[in-house]
């Protein structure tokens, strides 16, 4: 084995091994990105708990605030105040759905966005596999074409590489 072989197969051997570092460190990556998604959707449900008790306290203040006006006017608790009290409930009501929807929303595209993540490094660490079969194919065929796996010109027939030899000036099939 001469010494350009061994630079040659060693250089292949090295090349080889970056790939695999390359495509195990961008899928921890991709893995890593996918965690942080995942750690929002609990932020996101945290955030949606905070944002309804922040509305609850709120509306109970208006809430009170209507009632203390309403008394010191002197009006009674029917007719129009009942039924902007229940208009002001259901909007209450209508508010917290929306929240929570706004929320569920979020969530998932946290989760969509780990899952491209996740789908990002698998198709990373495949074509850094990719990358090694060709680098062994490559190296491997440099190897051979180094190492006397064709035959030297003088040897070839009159056709070239793979053409047959003439027997007593004939060709044959």
């Amino acid at each position: 084995m001469s010494w350009q072989m061994a630079a040659v197969g060693g250089l292949g051997a090295v090349q080889y091994q970056q790939q695999g570092a390359i495509g195990k460190f961008n899928q921890a990556v991709a893995n890593r990105n996918a965690e942080a998604s995942e750690k929002q959707v609990d932020a996101i449900e945290s955030k949606l708990e905070f944002d309804i008790t922040q509305f609850d306290k709120e509306f109970k203040k208006i809430e009170g605030q209507q009632r203390v006006s309403q008394a010191k006017a002197g009006t009674e608790f029917s007719g129009t105040a009942l039924r902007i009290q229940r208009a002001n409930a259901e909007e209450a009501a209508l508010q917290r759905n929306i929240l929570r929807y706004n929320a569920q929303v979020q969530k998932t595209q946290a989760i969509e966005r780990a899952n491209a993540f996740r789908i990002q490094g698998q198709m990373a660490r495949q074509q850094a596999r990719m990358a090694q079969i060709q680098t062994v194919t490559q190296t491997a065929s440099l190897l051979g074409g180094m190492g006397g796996g064709r035959k030297p010109s003088s040897q070839l027939g009159a056709g070239g590489y793979g053409m047959q030899q003439p027997v007593n000036g004939q060709y044959f099939d």
